[in-house]
Order: structure tokens, then C-alpha cells, then sequence
């Protein structure tokens, strides 16, 4: 299974994009052997239309260009589901192991997603109640799917 994250605004250079860069390549790494043919990121411009519901139509467009044709996906969503990391690891090996082509993860911009993405997600992840911004929800989840990974695979990176 190839995980694809797609995301609206782009990291800049400098420590946020070494973070999260670090993560993916750590993924990379270990997610080969456990039958994950990779990590994608796309970034997508952050739409410059006047009204809200504007921009979360163009970006929804621009998230739905990207997606794979066999594909589940996964909204992050402030109002969605707060799981813990071993449940997360749980649901990406099921999906592996069911034959899941690719997993898509999709982080909105600060406007959200559009409902119809929204519902159309097979799970919508919180990571808390508060608002985070776009790129630091790109951080968390990479170091997620990494340390998901890592979890699958029995490695001492992640301690209970």
C-alpha cells in the first residue's frame, strides 16, 4: 500500500520542512519491509478566491486532481476522531493487509475541507480540540505514520 499525503499550503524552508522531511524518509525506511511501497507528499497552493466557500471549492478540486484511483481516505479534521497511536497502526495495517492500494491522507487549508470530502473520508482524525495550523498537522501526521510504522514492525520507538 503507498500512503499519499496531500495538503493545502506549502512548509518553507527551514526546520519545519527538515522535520517533516525526516519523518517521511524514517518511514520510507522501515515502511518497505512491512509492504508499504511509500510515502507522497503534495502540496497544493493555498486558493487566493475571495470567499471561503470559494477557496474550500478550488481546493477541494485540487486535493480530488491528486487523488489515486484505488484509494482510502483519511480527512484530518479538527472535528474528527482522536486516536491514539497504536489504533492508527491498527487501522493503516488493516488496510495493508485488506489490499488497499493506496491510503490518502488529506490536510485542508484554514478554511478546512469541503463536506463532500469530508464525507467521503473512511476515518477523519482530530489530534485534540484545538485549531492547529496546516503545516504543524502535516509534522504531526508524518511522525504518526512513521511512528505507526514503527509499532507494525516491533521497533522500541514508540513506548507504552
Amino acid at each position: 500500500m503507498r500512503l499519499v499525503v496531500i495538503c493545502i499550503g506549502r512548509l518553507k524552508q527551514g526546520p519545519e520542512r527538515e522535520l517533516a522531511e525526516r519523518y517521511r524518509e524514517r518511514f520510507d525506511d522501515i515502511g518497505r519491509k512491512l509492504g508499504f511501497r511509500g510515502l507522497e507528499v503534495h502540496e497544493i497552493a493555498e486558493s487566493r478566491a475571495r470567499d471561503a466557500g470559494a477557496r474550500i471549492t478550488e481546493e477541494a478540486a485540487s486535493i480530488s486532481a491528486l487523488m489515486p484511483d484505488k484509494h482510502v481516505l483519511v480527512a484530518l479534521d479538527e472535528h474528527g476522531k482522536s486516536i491514539d497511536s497504536a489504533a492508527f497502526a491498527r487501522q493503516l495495517g488493516r488496510w495493508r493487509d485488506e489490499g488497499s492500494a493506496n491510503a490518502v491522507f488529506m490536510i485542508g487549508g484554514a478554511d478546512g475541507l469541503s463536506p463532500e470530502l469530508q464525507r467521503k473520508a473512511a476515518l477523519r482524525i482530530a489530534y485534540g480540540s484545538a485549531t492547529w495550523p496546516h503545516q504543524m498537522v502535516r509534522i504531526m501526521l508524518l511522525e504518526q505514520v512513521y511512528r505507526a510504522a514503527t509499532i507494525l514492525a516491533g521497533h522500541p520507538y514508540h513506548r507504552v
